[in-house]
């Protein structure tokens, strides 16, 4: 067979997103998927004739003019997409000590609808939303128009977002708001950079939204892509090894029976595991593999889903970040009937005619201490003691959900749930971790990868890159296709599409 231009391991958003991006300039791709179906996290699944989504829950920035619908346009994918906008006037909703506080798209509206909670602290808040947009305008359409993918804002992965937000303002009520979509960047206070903090949140001010009829469909849009534009898209291939010679990948083997020859591979899973599949002479070293095994990961969910009698419950245009009593949000300790539940974020999937819930998405993060007891297990063999450990958690998150949205206890159909290590076991992340590694703005420079490695034809993309989330894994993917095209060529194109 002749060798591919192009090999990606993993169909993930960012394997899918590369395969779409080099298709389109004319190279022969093939990306291979160890499972029986493609998305990594974009992945639905049914039950009970539903729809459930994984992991893609809203997005940002996808408004014409804007970057992420920018990237969508040049995939070639927008017209096939179904996105349901969120509330302009909120669409977050943090519920804290009692309290609402809206987050709105434009920042503006986001300042003012603030600013009504907190009218002393207005200009605290202006302070703020223009660090979030200082931040979040280095990846805009103009600058991928001048040839680049960012116009700077390393400076800002070396400082705290906790540390930035109290700067903005000694109003602790406020400080803890405006970290209230905490689960967007699993927050940690020692650990999160105001560059990733400000990246996400500066996306949803200036639209957000969510996929309609599942998230399933983006990666089935992505594939369909990279089919049309001849590439290859194979499920049930696991790469199981990257013979090297001389210093390069020569070929792939899948799954133990067949060798691909590709000029170019790019893996889309996480590092540790791309590195462990390497046999042969190579010039990474050990060093550097031991201090990429010893990097943190970030925190998983344990995701109920609740399925709604069908016109039960009326359609929810806004997520919510429900707040547990502590004195520190960035804290992930919390209790509620035994369980630990420091926030929950609810998150819906409309009907089809958009006026009523049909899923609701109840996601707690969750630490690996947790699961522990059950981490040598796979999924479908883990006893009656899990399933208990399951139902407990299950129920517990819905009791402390139930108050908030009155009627919704009685709309439930049927529960279904995961853990971290559902997560873990479908999508190959260690430990089911959400967001990749951690990226530490104490160590930036030790806490992020390049796209490049010491393996001349071996390439990374993926959340584990930069910012994790859609837009975050879109950047990547484009960072790593300009590592084989060049910046300002791919660049200008897409800025252009």
């Amino acid at each position: 067979m002749k060798p591919f231009d192009v090999l990606i391991i993993g169909s993930g958003l960012g394997g899918l997103a590369c395969g779409a991006l080099l298709s389109r300039e004319g190279m022969n791709v093939c990306v291979v998927e160890k499972h029986a179906r493609f998305g990594g996290c974009l992945q639905s699944f049914r039950r009970q004739g539903r729809l459930l989504d994984t992991g893609m829950h809203y997005v940002g920035s996808i408004a014409p003019g804007q970057i992420l619908h920018q990237y969508l346009k040049y995939f070639g994918i927008l017209d096939r997409l179904r996105l349901s906008p969120l509330d302009p006037a909120c669409y977050d909703e943090i519920r804290l000590d009692g309290r609402q506080y809206p987050f709105a798209c434009g920042y503006d509206r986001f300042i003012d609808r603030l600013a009504e909670q907190f009218p002393a602290e207005r200009a605290d808040i202006e302070a703020y939303c223009r660090l979030l947009h200082r931040v979040g305008r280095t990846i805009s359409v103009e600058t991928l128009r001048s040839g680049r993918l960012s116009s700077g804002g390393e400076e800002y992965m070396g400082i705290s977002a906790a540390e930035a937000i109290a700067g903005c303002t000694r109003n602790p009520v406020l400080r803890n708001v405006l970290a209230g979509s905490i689960l967007l960047h699993s927050g940690d206070r020692q650990q999160t950079s105001l560059y990733e903090h400000a990246m996400i949140h500066h996306s949803y001010i200036e639209s957000a939204g969510r996929f309609v009829g599942g998230s399933q469909h983006v990666a089935d849009a992505l594939v369909e892509t990279i089919r049309r534009n001849g590439g290859t898209v194979r499920a049930d291939s696991e790469a199981t090894r990257l013979i090297l010679r001389d210093g390069r990948i020569d070929a792939v083997e899948i799954n133990r029976t067949e060798q691909l020859g590709a000029r170019y591979v790019i893996s889309d899973i996480h590092p540790v595991p791309t590195f462990a599949l390497l046999d042969g002479p190579h010039a990474i070293r050990p060093r550097f593999l031991s201090h990429l095994q010893s990097l943190p990961q970030s925190i998983g969910f344990f995701t109920t889903w609740l399925l709604l009698r069908p016109g039960s419950y009326p359609s929810l245009d806004r997520n919510y970040y429900l707040h547990n009593r502590r004195p520190d949000l960035w804290s992930l300790t919390g209790d509620h009937l035994g369980c630990r539940i420091p926030v929950v974020l609810v998150s819906a999937q409309p009907s089809d005619d958009g006026r009523f819930s049909d899923v609701i998405s109840l996601l707690l993060p969750m630490e690996a201490g947790e699961w522990a007891p059950w981490a040598g297990t796979t999924t479908g063999k883990r006893g009656d003691a899990y399933t208990a450990w399951k139902e407990r958690y299950a129920r517990a998150s819905i009791d402390f959900v139930a108050p908030h949205l009155p009627g919704l206890r009685e709309a439930i159909q049927s529960v279904c749930t995961a853990s971290p290590l559902t997560y873990r076991d479908y999508t190959g992340t260690p430990d089911g971790s959400a967001y990749g590694l951690v990226k530490d703005c104490r160590n930036p420079l030790l806490s992020r990868l390049s796209p490049r490695t010491k393996v001349e034809n071996l390439f990374l993309t993926g959340q584990n890159l930069n910012v994790h989330g859609f837009l975050g894994v879109c950047v990547s993917a484009a960072a790593t296709c300009c590592a084989l095209v060049g910046e300002t060529y791919l660049t200008r194109k897409i800025g252009y599409e």
